[in-house]
């Protein structure tokens, strides 16, 4: 009997995260055949994923270029897709997340009738412009998939409300707490963790692990402008309250991004902004960090899985379990709030426990098996 032909779609470091795990059991799963296509809508970093997983890559887009708009990236995107399914012909589809990738690759699969599998479905801020455009790209996703595969009975009962057939919905866990599991092991090893300590060491000072310091990342694009400025005079405010502490910042290449930084926290001794870091010197540091600020989703799941607070700089997330579950606290884009919560947290021990020990609501790590059995049970 043929084996089904898998093909997964990824083309940003997220992405290549959270598909790691599915990757490799796909590949070493009889039951069968892996296509795995990188669309390239980041570059060095994405690459930088591919090789610490080991990743095989059977066809690299490339599609993206220097000030592309959305437009262009969506066009360029469905148009290299499509041809990879005309010639290879997958017996079936997977994508993850919220990316342009993630709308473009299932529309080119509902195109060609070719049924879709959407890891990470039914994320939901109720808001098409935050984060923009990624709600959009996961809502417009879900009708046109097949099966959805939800993290948390949260994301599930969103795609309940929605009328999406709830025979085709599987609760997994988040596939990022399986890339998790796997690259903490990875760390565990004295050669890997000697080079995860010499790429530091290139950028931070020699006793990064001895102080206190706080790990900061953000990107978004709804905090371009204001929010950036609401954001670094923040980080500029508690550099000053705590100077015994250090605020690391790993700056995005965006100069939405790093202008701003660059020119807000530039002169502060203990604000260190750093190049973007690759995932593994960054799980380094959020393994040795106090706390996390940040925009970012993934982080909002990796961070509580290492027993790390988590404060968000968005008015939104899709990812409420969290703070339900007393993990993450919003503090939105908006310098009081940042600084009050931070200060807390490097103040008050037992809030800061509170959050360091809630239980993390994303899985136990054993998400990408559940959703290979899910796919054999409906394909082989």
């Amino acid at each position: 009997m043929k084996r089904p032909k898998i093909a997964v779609f990824f083309g940003t470091r997220p992405e290549a995260i959270k598909v790691a795990p599915v990757v490799k059991r796909l590949a070493g799963d009889e039951r069968f055949e892996l296509l795995s296509v990188s669309t390239g809508q980041h570059r060095e970093m994405l690459d930088q994923v591919i090789d610490i997983f080991d990743l095989p890559v059977h066809h690299d887009l490339g599609v993206m270029t220097p000030g592309q708009t959305l437009a262009g990236l969506s066009s360029k995107l469905i148009a290299s897709i499509d041809q990879i399914l005309e010639a290879e012909q997958p017996d079936f589809a997977l994508v993850q997340g919220d990316t342009t990738t993630v709308l473009m690759a299932s529309l080119a699969c509902f195109y060609r009738r070719i049924p879709t599998g959407h890891i990470e479905a039914g994320l939901r801020t109720g808001s098409l412009a935050s984060p923009f455009p990624e709600e959009a790209n996961r809502v417009l996703a879900s009708p046109i998939s097949t099966l959805h595969f939800a993290p948390t009975s949260v994301s599930e009962a969103n795609l309940l409300n929605e009328r999406i057939d709830p025979a085709k919905i599987f609760v997994t866990g988040n596939t990022v707490i399986d890339a998790l599991h796997l690259e903490v092991q990875q760390q565990s090893d004295p050669a890997v963790a000697a080079k995860i300590d010499e790429e530091l060491g290139a950028v931070l000072p020699s006793d990064w692990r001895d102080k206190r310091f706080v790990l900061i990342t953000g990107h978004r694009r709804e905090n371009f402008g204001g929010g950036f400025d609401e954001i670094c005079g923040a980080i500029s405010e508690l550099a000053e309250r705590f100077p015994d502490v250090r605020f690391v910042y790993p700056v995005h290449l965006n100069p939405n991004v790093s202008g701003p930084v660059q020119k807000a926290l530039g002169a502060f001794d203990n604000v260190l902004l750093l190049p973007p870091q690759s995932y593994r010197p960054f799980v380094a540091l959020m393994q040795a960090c106090e706390l996390v600020l940040t925009d970012s989703g993934g982080v909002q799941e990796e961070a509580p899985g290492l027993g790390k607070p988590v404060l968000v700089m968005r008015d939104t997330t899709e990812r409420p379990e969290g703070v339900d579950a007393g993990t993450v606290r919003l503090v939105g884009p908006v310098r009081k709030n940042i600084v009050d919560g931070v200060s807390e947290l490097l103040s008050d021990r037992e809030a800061y426990e509170q959050m360091a020990r809630a239980t993390n609501p994303y899985g136990d790590g054993t998400a990408s098996q559940k959703i290979l059995d899910a796919i054999a049970q409906h394909y082989c």
